[in-house]
Formats: structure tokens, C-alpha cells, sequence
């Protein structure tokens, strides 16, 4: 089964401290240097689930450019990149606490000046389903190549879904919408169903079934559940001890899809999410 992944490929620097940071002076830190980007992150996960993917970005003429695309490549990634000679390749500064929850400082590069005119219909061909980071779709630079990408899923007739990927980029919630409009799956967090229904409840999401055909909401330690036009479908977390929460939904959106793409009842695919994205928590760094 293949899938076609749209979204952010790029390198996250990765400091875990354990101490509050000291302003102006210095905090020790574990500092990694890792792969990142919602769509590679996703794009990962989906291979380690046997699923073939296919990840469409732009990335920079540079360093940081080849060294994403080698290490998806040798992951089992298709990497159908274009690659920008003005500007880097998208880069993401992760603090993460003592908690294991994180502050991320972007530089979205290359991945801002993905268009339109990046997304070749031809690279569908044979696919199941498009599956795009919202974060293309929260940039107006890049909202043409998203929008783009959901037209063309259509077209070849493959399934799609949507990560919202960020509450506090969701500034005009109803444009949003209007841009998911028919994606089969919509994958927020509870703080972006809030943004998008006012609540962070599960069951508000049977307001968005006018747009969209399911919404599968992940809460953190309260699980994860699926709406859709029969009801609520609910599954616990599982126990796990949080030590880096970056890409957590990213792996929750593959897990998922993987089994639901292969027939599995929504109550499997939500433990099939739930299942990764225990597996992403427990270590640093977004990828498997």
C-alpha cells in the first residue's frame, strides 16, 4: 500500500534540560540533532508500519537538504523533493523540559516557499491516500500547494486526511475549514478541536461532519477517540513515561491511518495510533 505524504521535511536540534532556562547565561542540556518536519515525521512512522510512502516538500539546496533526503531514503521514503537554491531547508529548535513537553522555535525556509506547482498529479499514480501536515495549509505562502494537493487526491479518487498540526496558527477557524472541506479524515489534537469547534471535548467534533467525514481527536494521557456520523469511539492511553512529546501526533496519525487503510474497525485504528505515539513519547526526537 502507498501513501502520499505532503508536509514539512527538514532537521530538528533537539536540547532537553532538565533545569528552567536561564535567561542571558547558560542551562546544560542534552543536544541531538535529528531529522524532523511533520510530513517526514509521519512519512517514517507510516514506513515502520510497513506502508510505502511518498513524502512531496521542498527543501534547500544545502547540507541539512541532502542529509534529510538520505536518511528518508534510506528509511524506505520515496523523497520527491523540490529543492529551492534561495533559500535553507526548513529548521526547527525543539526545547523540551523535565516534563517532556516542548517548545519548538521554526524556520519554516524552503518548506515557506512550497507551491503549487510543486505538486505533480503523475506522483498519485498507484497511491491509496493523501495524507497532508495542516502546517502547509497555516502558511498563506504555502496554502496554494496544499490546497493543490487536496484537489489532485480528488481527482485520482484516493482518500484523504488532514493534521491541523498547530491551535495557535489557526487564526481564521471557519477559512480552515473551508480548505478541509471533504478531506475523509480531519486528525486533531484537544486544544486544535478547540480552536476549530470551541471545545476540546470529543463529542464537539460532530460539528465538523458537515465538512469533513471523521475527525479521530488525541487528548494526551485522556487517549484518543473517533466521531463520526455513527457516534463516539473512545480507547485509553496507554501507560508510558513521557520523556520527549515532539511528533507524538505525527506517529498517532500513522499508526492510525495504517490500519484503518488496511480495513482494521475504527477501536483498532485508534489503538494502532495510540500504540506509536506511546512509542514516540518514550524517547527524544520525533522519528522512529
Amino acid at each position: 500500500m502507498r501513501v502520499v505524504v505532503v508536509g514539512d521535511a527538514g532537521l530538528d536540534v533537539v536540547a532537553w534540560h532538565q533545569d528552567e532556562i536561564a535567561h542571558g547565561d547558560d542551562t546544560r542540556a542534552r543536544v541531538r540533532l535529528t531529522g524532523g518536519g511533520a510530513g517526514a515525521n509521519t512519512a517514517l512512522w507510516l514506513a515502520s508500519c510497513g506502508v510505502e510512502p511518498t513524502l512531496v516538500t521542498r527543501v534547500g539546496d544545502d547540507a541539512g537538504g541532502r542529509l534529510v533526503r538520505a536518511e528518508l531514503e534510506a528509511a524506505g521514503v520515496d523523497c520527491v523533493f523540490a529543492v529551492d537554491d534561495r533559500a535553507a531547508t526548513f529548521c526547527v529548535v525543539v526545547l523540551v523540559d523535565a516534563d517532556g513537553q516542548r517548545t519548538m522555535l521554526a524556520d519554516r525556509g524552503a518548506n515557506a516557499r512550497f507551491a503549487a506547482g510543486d505538486i505533480d498529479p503523475a506522483v498519485l499514480a498507484g497511491a491509496t491516500h493523501l495524507h497532508l501536515s495542516g502546517y502547509v495549509l497555516l502558511y498563506e505562502s504555502s496554502r496554494p500547494a496544499g490546497l493543490a494537493a487536496l484537489e489532485a487526491a480528488r481527482k485520482a479518487g484516493l482518500t484523504t486526511s488532514v493534521d491541523p498540526q498547530s491551535a495557535a496558527l489557526i487564526a481564521d477557524r471557519k477559512a480552515f475549514l473551508e480548505d478541509v472541506r471533504d478531506v475523509d479524515l480531519l486528525l486533531p489534537n484537544a486544544p486544535e478541536l478547540a480552536a476549530l469547534t470551541g471545545s476540546p471535548c470529543p463529542d464537539s467534533a460532530s460539528e465538523l461532519l458537515d465538512v469533513v467525514g471523521a475527525v479521530a481527536v488525541t487528548a494526551g494521557t485522556d487517549g484518543a477517540s473517533w466521531v463520526d456520523a455513527r457516534g463516539v469511539t473512545s480507547v485509553p492511553a496507554e501507560p508510558a513515561e513521557c520523556v520527549d512529546a515532539t511528533g507524538a501526533g505525527d506517529a498517532f496519525d500513522a499508526g492510525l491511518l495504517s490500519a484503518w487503510l488496511h480495513g482494521k474497525s475504527t477501536m483498532d485504528a485508534l489503538r494502532a495510533g495510540v500504540r506509536l505515539a506511546t512509542r514516540a513519547i518514550g524517547r527524544v526526537g520525533a522519528q522512529p
